[in-house]
């Protein structure tokens, strides 16, 4: 039952923590199939997170959670979702530019990949402390200034989103459970940022 403490009897460390991590990859492919609907991207980490910290917490939780957080989070993070389109497609501009070799393009193009790059991030820490009750314009611009002041924080998120491109290069199916990874470090960054 959702909302109950679940604490497995002699379970050793090693247990729990892989089945952490075990749970990590099925949130991803939980994550993968919510996000097909282009713009639900923010709503799906955001309900990933939340199973992720129920998890941690040995809370219950589980699909119909996860399904019920989703519906909840799309009805305003579906904008954040196209918002996010949008910032890609400006960064698509600026790379043309550097292509086309427009004066300054480099510097523009650099510029824009370091902004979507923190976009991201940003991103990614709101969903990892979405609550049924939130709205994703505090959530972002919260989650921008903790982007800015932890930037060890964000560094480790970062290499979490390296991690999905390594493992999606290496073969592209092996992405998808990874997903939940990145979720998670959104989580553990937003935990450590609450206990500094």
């Amino acid at each position: 039952m959702a909302g109950t403490r679940v604490k497995a009897r002699g379970e050793s460390a090693f247990a729990e923590r892989f089945g952490v991590f075990a749970e990590c990859l099925l949130t991803g492919v939980w994550i993968a199939v919510a996000s097909l609907g282009v713009v639900t991207y923010p709503a799906a980490f955001a309900a990933g997170a939340r199973h992720l910290r129920r998890r941690t917490a040995h809370e219950g939780g589980g699909w119909r959670e996860f399904v019920a957080d989703f519906r909840t989070a799309v009805r305003g993070g579906w904008l954040a979702g196209l918002a996010g389109w949008a910032a890609v497609a400006a960064v698509w501009v600026d790379v043309q530019a550097v292509r086309a070799g427009i004066p300054g393009g480099p510097l523009v193009g650099a510029v824009g990949v370091c902004a979507l790059i923190g976009l991201v991030v940003a991103g990614l820490r709101a969903a990892a402390v979405w609550e049924p009750d939130a709205r994703w314009r505090t959530l972002l611009a919260a989650a921008w200034r903790r982007t800015v002041l932890d930037p060890a924080g964000s560094f480790l998120i970062i290499a979490g989103l390296a991690v999905v491109a390594v493992s999606a290069w290496f073969t592209a199916p092996l992405a998808i459970p990874v997903l939940g990874a990145v979720a998670a470090a959104a989580v553990a960054v937003e935990e450590r940022y609450r206990h500094r």
